[in-house]
C-alpha cells in the first residue's frame, strides 16, 4: 500500500508518520500493494484532525476524527476503518481478497466515543470520479466512506444516480426523468 501523509498547519514528526504507516500496515494483506492511503493531520486550535482515505480499486474507504492529541485521533480513525469494514464484510470480501478480512484486523480498542462538531459556514467543492457502478455497489460505496448520499453512474442505465439514506433508514433511490 502507497501511504501518503500530509499535515496542514502542522510540522509531523518522523515518529508519527511511522506509526501511521505501522497502523495502516494492517489494512495492507486486504488491499495489497496497488492500494493508495492518503492521510491528513490539521490542527485547530486545540484539536487535531486525523482524516485517512484509502482507494482501493475504485472503492473508497474514508474515516475522520477530532482529538486533543494526533495519536488519539489516528487510533480513532484506524478503529472506524476497521468497524466500517466489518460492518460490510460479507459485501466486501467479494472485492477484498478471500478471508483476509478476519485474519488481519485486530480486535477493537477500548476507545471513547468522540462527538464531532457540525459547522455549516464551510462551503467545499469536491470533484469526485463517476464511474459504472450497481446500486448495492453504490451503496455499499456510500456506507464506506460515511456519507448520507453517494452519486454514481448507474452500470445498468448509463444514467447518473444518487443513493441515499432516508431518515428511518432505509435506503432510497434517485434517477433522473427528462420531461
Amino acid at each position: 500500500m502507497k501511504i501518503s501523509i500530509t499535515g496542514r498547519k502542522v510540522n509531523l514528526r518522523d515518529n508519527f508518520k511511522e506509526r501511521v504507516e505501522k497502523k495502516l500496515s494492517k489494512f495492507e494483506r486486504m488491499f495489497g500493494e496497488d492500494a493508495q492511503a492518503q492521510v491528513t493531520v490539521t490542527l485547530e486550535k486545540n484539536r487535531q484532525t486525523v482524516e485517512a482515505t484509502i482507494n482501493n480499486d475504485g472503492m473508497i474507504y474514508r474515516a475522520e476524527n477530532t482529538a486533543a492529541e494526533m495519536n488519539d485521533a489516528l487510533d480513532q480513525v484506524v478503529y472506524l476503518l476497521g468497524r466500517q469494514i466489518r460492518r460490510n464484510k460479507t459485501k466486501l470480501e467479494k472485492r477484498l481478497k478471500s478471508g483476509s478480512i478476519d485474519a488481519y484486523l485486530v480486535e477493537e480498542p477500548d476507545l471513547e466515543d468522540v462527538e464531532e462538531e457540525l459547522e455549516y459556514d464551510i462551503v467545499r467543492k469536491k470533484e469526485i470520479p463517476v464511474k459504472p457502478l450497481t446500486v448495492d455497489e453504490a451503496v455499499l460505496q456510500m456506507n464506506m466512506i460515511g456519507h448520507k448520499f453517494f452519486m454514481f453512474t448507474n452500470a445498468d442505465s448509463g444514467d447518473i444516480n444518487v443513493v441515499y439514506v432516508r431518515e428511518n433508514g432505509a435506503y432510497g433511490l434517485l434517477e433522473p426523468k427528462m420531461d
